[in-house]
């Protein structure tokens, strides 16, 4: 999160940065419920308990709030991609870096419930955060996780096989967030407190190594450090 620069004519105080975090929670709450268009900087101001200038005071304006929102809610891109950037990392080690900038936002409950809330709100009523977010954090992560299995296959070039195997291994853990409302009814007991997510990185790692296994397989492709 950016910190909000104090007066320097007094000792620094967390008022603001408080001000600012519960405009932030109110925002993501209100605009994953009703959208943007249907939110007013009344509403959110009221649900902030702050003043309405407080939203141009951090923000610029309501747009400034939803574009903050969107972006700070599930921390940066940069931070997922260093999780399994790092070419020493074997493929375990790697899968469980990607896997894991998934699972671990699911640790904070409604936080990560009502992001997903409002990547659809943002999808169905497009106000041109998808295609940043499609730039700047997916499209990133995607390509990274593509560099990452050819490297470990030892391909040549990316190829639609390729491309396929890694929106299936991203798609595992995407419906964790997708899905989780039907998690929760079929499976209660899987997400049921903070430390089932450790167990579904592991249980995710596991299952990518299959996946990835299986095209080595089908391209009859020799293991790593095979003779």
């Amino acid at each position: 999160m950016t910190a909000v620069v104090s007066d320097p004519a007094r000792a620094p105080r967390t008022d603001g940065e408080a001000s600012r975090e519960r405009l932030l929670h109110a925002g993501l709450k209100l605009f994953a419920q009703q959208g943007f268009s249907k939110t007013s900087t009344r509403e959110l101001a009221e649900a902030a308990n702050v003043n309405v200038a407080s939203i141009s005071y951090y923000f610029g304006d309501k747009a400034g709030l939803y574009r903050a929102v969107s972006l700070e809610a599930m921390g940066s891109p940069d931070d997922d991609l260093a999780r399994y950037r790092d070419p020493a990392l074997t493929l375990p080690q790697a899968l469980r870096g990607f896997y894991l900038g998934f699972t671990e936002p699911l640790k904070q409950g409604d936080v990560a419930r009502l992001c997903m809330k409002l990547h659809y709100r943002e999808m169905l009523e497009p106000t041109g955060l998808w295609d940043d977010g499609l730039a700047h954090c997916i499209r990133p992560m995607h390509e990274q996780l593509l560099g990452l299995l050819r490297r470990h296959l030892g391909l040549p070039v990316v190829d639609d096989e390729l491309r396929r195997l890694a929106l299936c291994l991203a798609g595992l853990a995407v419906h964790m967030h997708v899905g989780r409302d039907l998690i929760d009814e079929l499976a209660p007991a899987l997400t049921a407190a903070p430390e089932a997510f450790d167990l579904w990185a592991d249980r995710l790692v596991m299952y990518g190594l299959a996946m990835v296994e299986a095209e080595r397989s089908r391209r009859t492709l020799p293991r790593a450090g095979a003779a």
